[in-house]
């Protein structure tokens, strides 16, 4: 920092120093808080200047504090008045300290009190004081302080001050750049000042944009949240009335296909709601509005529905067309059309309804009557009532060959299941196609055809069914059967006539008819298994029609076997006699072999008992081989009556009745056991 003096001071000579200053505390020698002036004349060539940084002329006092500006001079008394150093004692005290007197206490210091000093001897004053065991010598010596430095001479401080002034002069162009340095920091502050200051205005713009912002915000909380909660209560009423152009413009103009049905599906709900909010009363003005326009809406979708279901119904007529494949791709995959234009439109679902019924009950009919057809050119075995069990085999051939030249040839045993069982056992369900049994050159029995159409037909009633449980579940269960009983009535019909064609005479396949009996029996549980129900009356009225015929059958056969034995009028010339035996000694009626007719009965009643294996008690198996077992029993008592010895006539009862149970030993089933109980006791009976 540099003194500052004003440039029309006149520097006055000043006393010399003093010669004996107090020490300074700090232990350096004190030097002039200001520059002295030179008292004597100044150099020629040497002007004082007046620049701020001029040591002899300077106006500026704000460097130094006013406390450390010095008077003109250095006058001694100021140097004596000044306050002694803070670390040194004051010898007054320090005298009283010796002598016990106190200079602040009662007065001491005046002049009064002095004289009443009570002056000891030395000897007691120095045994007064205190000296913490040292001599007076030693306690001098302890607190004598340190002496303070030499003060300058004044020609010290003239050499001293002339030093400092020629430094000044040889760094004076350091210092003017210094100045100017210190003037370009002020215009650089100045700017930055400046900056600041509209830094300041700024931030305070900001600030006050920040709370209204804050503000805002606030504000558009509140409203958010209001909107929030009105949007919570008008939202789904908004979205129950509002339709997208998107979903008009497909419903108007697009093909139906999944995204239509979606789309109508969406109109259908906002017609609902827009009824529902309507019928309540309430003044809803959207909804009013909303009204005409959906209905419009409905009426085209109404249309376009209508025209799609004839043109489906339409091609279902078309020759050698899959009926399955336009139900599977056509009807089903847009199943919920069917619903809306129930709704919307009754009369004409109706109408649409009874066009499907009508086209189906055709399309059933022709293509089965057609099969019914193929099916009719198969070649049966026709087994007449000449092949019972108690009429003479070569004589029936013969009449049947005579009177019906179309029975075939081929051979066949009518009292041998053979290989008919495997038909019961087959795990194919697929039906003989109408083209092979045109074509067919083969023989077969009646069972064969009727398998083969009652397999289509439940095949097609089938899927039927779950089409109309699915396409119409609208209608109700009701409406379903109704409908299916209209479509498949005729068909039903078609098939009783075929099965009732294939069991009436001239045919008394009485096996073939219980194999039918069996079959239906299976298509009566794969229906269950399938959950078609309405199939049930179809399958029930075939039973009718085949237990009687099968009972009717087996009266005919235990009508030759009472014939048979009604004949025998004496022992050994009874035609029947013929019968007995190939041994030559069969006429004189002393063989006991087994009877013909016995063999005949005993594969017919094993052919029975194996396919009632399953039979349950209520079947009229039972009774009608239970009398054909009585009538077969009756006839070899009246044979046995023409053997004359009684050992042999029990032997001849004994071996027909081992071959009963022979043939009937490794059948399986209740009623089987029951039979070969029965025969054993009679074995055993005569045995």
């Amino acid at each position: 920092m540099w003194l500052n003096r004003s440039p029309a001071h006149t520097p006055s000579s000043a006393s010399p120093p003093p010669t004996s200053r107090p020490y300074s505390p700090a232990g350096t020698p004190r030097r002039s808080t200001h520059l002295v002036p030179n008292p004597y004349q100044q150099r020629p060539g040497l002007q004082p200047r007046s620049s701020s940084l001029s040591l002899i002329s300077n106006a500026s006092t704000d460097t130094l504090p006013s406390g450390r500006r010095a008077p003109n001079g250095t006058p001694l008394r100021h140097e004596l008045a000044a306050s002694p150093a803070v670390d040194v004692a004051d010898p007054l005290e320090v005298l009283e300290g010796i002598i016990g007197a106190s200079p602040g206490e009662d007065g001491a210091n005046k002049p009064e009190q002095r004289n009443k000093i009570d002056w000891k001897s030395s000897d007691e004053r120095v045994a007064d004081i205190d000296f913490d065991g040292l001599s007076l010598e030693e306690f001098a010596a302890k607190g004598k302080p340190a002496r303070p430095p030499r003060p300058r001479t004044s020609s010290e401080a003239y050499v001293d001050s002339a030093h400092t002034i020629a430094e000044f002069t040889k760094e004076r162009d350091k210092f003017e750049e210094l100045h100017r340095s210190i003037l370009a920091c002020d215009d650089v502050l100045k700017s930055v000042e400046t900056y600041l200051m509209s830094f300041q205005k700024d931030l305070g713009t900001v600030s006050a944009e920040i709370e209204t912002l804050q503000s805002r915000s606030t504000t558009l909380n509140t409203k958010m949240e209001n909107r929030k909660r009105v949007e919570k209560i008008l939202g789904p009423a908004a979205e129950d009335i509002s339709l997208s152009p998107t979903i008009v413009r497909k419903i108007m103009e697009g093909p139906i296909d999944e995204a239509w049905v979606k789309a109508l599906d969406e109109v259908d709900k906002r017609s609902k709601a827009v009824e529902t909010k309507t019928k309540d009363g309430s003044k809803f003005q959207a909804a009013t509005d909303l009204q005409p326009l959906l209905e419009n809406l409905n009426r085209k979708a109404v249309e376009r529905i209508r025209d799609f279901l004839v043109a489906q119904v339409k091609a279902l007529r078309s020759p050698n067309m899959n009926a399955q494949i336009i139900q599977q791709q056509g009807l089903l995959k847009h199943k919920d059309i069917y619903p809306f234009l129930l709704r919307h439109h009754p009369q004409l679902a109706e109408d649409i309804s009874q066009a499907y019924i009508n086209t189906m009950r055709w399309y059933y009919l022709n293509n089965f009557t057609r099969y019914k057809t193929s099916l009719d050119k198969l070649r049966m075995h026709v087994i007449s009532a000449q092949e019972a069990v108690g009429n003479d085999d070569s004589g029936s051939k013969k009449s049947n060959l005579a009177a019906n030249p179309r029975i075939p040839s081929a051979p066949h045993n009518a009292f041998t299941l053979g290989r008919r069982m495997d038909l019961l056992q087959s795990s194919s369900h697929a039906a003989l196609p109408s083209h092979v049994a045109e074509e067919d050159q083969s023989t077969h029995f009646l069972e064969v055809s009727f398998r083969t159409f009652n397999l289509a037909l439940i095949d097609n009633a089938s899927a039927e069914f779950s089409f109309l449980t699915e396409f119409f579940a609208k209608e109700g269960f009701h409406a379903i059967s109704r409908k299916f009983n209209a479509i498949f009535g005729p068909t039903f019909e078609l098939g009783q006539t075929l099965t009732k064609q294939l069991i009436s005479d001239p045919q008394n396949d009485a096996l073939g008819v219980l194999i039918c009996v069996r079959l239906n029996q299976a298509f009566a549980f794969e229906l269950q298994r399938r959950k078609v129900p309405l199939v049930d009356n179809y399958i029930n009225g075939t039973n009718m029609s085949l237990w009687p015929r099968f009972q009717k059958i087996m009266d005919l056969h235990c009508e030759s076997l009472r014939k048979a034995t009604s004949t025998m009028s004496g022992r050994n010339n009874s035609p029947a006699l013929l019968l007995a035996s190939n041994n030559p000694n069969a006429a004189s009626g002393a063989s006991t072999a087994p009877h013909p007719l016995t063999q005949k009965f005993a594969n017919f009643a094993q052919s029975i008992l194996a396919l009632s294996s399953e039979a349950g008690d209520d079947e009229p198996v039972s009774n009608s081989l239970g009398r054909l077992r009585t009538d077969f029993e009756g006839f070899l008592t009246r044979m046995s009556k023409g053997i004359a010895d009684a050992r042999k006539r029990e032997r001849f009862l004994t071996n027909n009745y081992s071959l009963v149970l022979t043939i009937v030993g490794d059948t399986a089933g209740k009623l089987a056991d029951e039979v070969r109980a029965h025969f054993e006791e009679k074995k055993e009976t005569y045995g």
